[in-house]
Order: C-alpha cells, then structure tokens, then sequence
C-alpha cells in the first residue's frame, strides 16, 4: 500500500530534559539545503497546483502583493512539505504543542483542507518548501540522494473479465506510474469500440479511458470532483485510467460495463 514519506523527520529526544517541552516531531530541513523552513502569515497569496496525480502540491503562482512574494523566500515550483500553526505562548500548561502536518505527497484536497482547519485566532504559520521536482523529493524521502533506488510495483491487468478469452498480465513499473500510460506502453487497450481512435490520447478530455480497479484502490490517489462527474451512475472503484496514479500494487480490469450517463460528458 502507499505510505507517506517519513524519513526527514526529526529524531525525538528521549534523553533531553527538555524533550517533554518540545513539538511533536517535525521535519528535519538540516537533512538537506533544498527545505527551508519558513514563518510567514497565513493569508499567504500562493495560488497552489499539482499534476494529474493531484497530489505533491507546489506553487504555481504568487500574489505580487501577497505575504508569500513578499518574503522573498518562496519561488514558483516550491514544493510544500509541511504545515504548523503558530500560536501565541500560554501560560496554561495544559496547551500543547501544536501538530506539524506533514504534507509531502498529500492529495490537494489534503493540503488545502490542512490551511482551512486552522483555528481562527492563527494568525501566523510555519512552513516547510522544498526547492526541487517532484522526483527529486521521493527520491530524498526514499532515502537519500539522486541515486536512490527507484520502487517498483506489480499491477495485475485482467483483459476480457468473464470471456473465453480471459488473460491476465502482470507488469512492473515504477511507483507513481500513470495507469493509462503503463497499459499502452504494453500493448494493451483502453478504449472501448470507436474510441480506441477517437480519445483525446491521455489528456483528460474524452473520458472513455475507464478501467476498474478491483484491488489495491487504496494506493491509488484520490479520485478528484471532476473524475467522479465523469463517471456518474458507476461503481465507486471505476476510474479514468489517464488520471490514475499508482503507488503499490493494483489489479485493474479493461473494457468494464460502463452506464449511459458516462457517454454524455
């Protein structure tokens, strides 16, 4: 299944006096010069993105005017890693530490409802960029440098469920791997009837791609608003295969028995 990167976490203190004191465990930005660690008001200005894996959130964009802009110290292409409410000290012993969110590789919708949970009376945040790609960031989080060893996953293709002519593939790929685009790099069809040649050839646009994820959904990423309008009115495990990205072992299954509604979009 997919897990979320830990590595560059902070070592806790057990034998430290003080560690009863401490935040709880935070990353560690001295595991490499590419994070930085950041104190910025929490009306940022940052328009965020992702790709078509919605998840590894970077900026896209800043406000000129925005707090993030003018601190200097947040590009276009940042990564986020992770987020910390700043509160005010109390005096009350009982206030703990507030939680460091660790948000390298969450789905959007993770990240953006980690900033709107914040309670009100956060006024600043803490938070951790990194200065990379994508790639660069699984591969520190792997474990280290550029060279570290890249994951493979085993997704299982069921072709013509139910058939005489029933055949099962196994093929390995890279963890993250696009659905659609491993399935066709083998060979192996999507498109159902005349779409085989009409589809809009991985970019989102045709919804005809849809295959069926009948094992390890769970370490696909999150199926956005967008996809799930695609596929009204079909099972919940149904999923555009051009938009689905996997992390651990799957078992799909191609050409599955789709509704009507699906052909309007």
């Amino acid at each position: 299944s997919r897990t979320r990167p830990r590595t560059l976490l902070s070592s806790s203190k057990d034998d430290d006096d003080d560690a009863e004191t401490e935040p709880p465990a935070a990353i560690d930005i001295n595991a490499d010069p590419r994070l930085r660690r950041i104190r910025i008001p929490r009306a940022l200005g940052i328009d965020w993105g992702t790709d078509l894996s919605f998840s590894f959130v970077y900026v896209r964009d800043l406000e000129p005017s925005g707090a993030a802009a003018l601190s200097g110290e947040i590009e276009v292409g940042d990564q986020i890693c992770e987020l910390r409410p700043v509160v005010v000290s109390s005096s009350s012993e009982d206030d703990a530490a507030p939680e460091a969110v660790n948000l390298i590789g969450a789905p959007f919708d993770q990240v953006m409802g980690a900033f709107a949970s914040l309670d009100r009376k956060v006024v600043e945040v803490d938070l951790v960029f990194f200065r990379g790609s994508k790639d660069e960031l699984k591969a520190l989080c792997a474990g280290g440098g550029p060279a570290a060893e890249e994951e493979t996953i085993t997704i299982t293709v069921v072709q013509n469920k139910g058939a005489k002519d029933e055949t099962t593939r196994h093929i390995e790929a890279a963890a993250g791997c696009n659905v659609r685009q491993v399935l066709t790099d083998n060979g192996i069809n999507v498109y159902q009837s005349v779409t085989r040649w009409t589809n809009c050839k991985g970019k989102q646009l045709c919804g005809t791609c849809i295959v069926n994820v009948t094992g390890g959904a769970g370490s696909t990423n999150r199926k956005s608003l967008d996809e799930a309008s695609t596929l009204r009115e079909n099972p919940e495990s149904y999923r555009l295969s051009c938009v689905t990205f996997a992390y651990g072992d799957v078992t799909v299954e191609t050409f599955p028995p789709v509704k009507a509604a699906q052909w309007t979009r």
